[in-house]
C-alpha cells in the first residue's frame, strides 16, 4: 500500500481568521517569535500499489479541481510515502 498526501493552502490574498486565531493564542502562550500563522488542510489518499504516471495525473487534477477550492487555495505539494509512516 502506498499513500500521497496531498496539502493545500489558502491564497496568500485570502484572510485567515482560523490562522490569525492561532496566531493570537501562540503568543498568549507565550510563544514568542512567530510572525504569523496560516491553516491548511491535508488529504491522505490510499493507493492499493505503487503509483503510476497516470495515478499521480489523475490525482493532481483531483487535488487541483476537488480536494481544492481554486478561486481561493492552491496546491502546495503532493508526495508518495510508503503506507505505515
Amino acid at each position: 500500500m502506498t499513500r500521497v498526501i496531498v496539502d493545500v493552502m489558502l491564497k496568500p490574498e485570502i484572510l485567515d481568521p482560523q490562522g490569525k486565531a492561532v496566531k493570537a493564542a501562540l503568543s498568549r502562550l507565550g510563544y514568542a517569535g512567530i510572525a504569523d500563522a496560516r491553516q491548511g488542510k491535508r488529504f491522505e489518499l490510499t493507493l492499493a500499489g505503487e503509483p503510476t504516471p497516470a495515478d499521480m495525473e489523475a490525482i493532481r487534477e483531483a487535488a487541483a479541481s476537488v480536494l481544492s477550492n481554486p478561486v481561493i487555495e492552491y496546491v502546495v505539494d503532493i508526495r508518495v510515502e510508503a503506507a505505515g509512516q
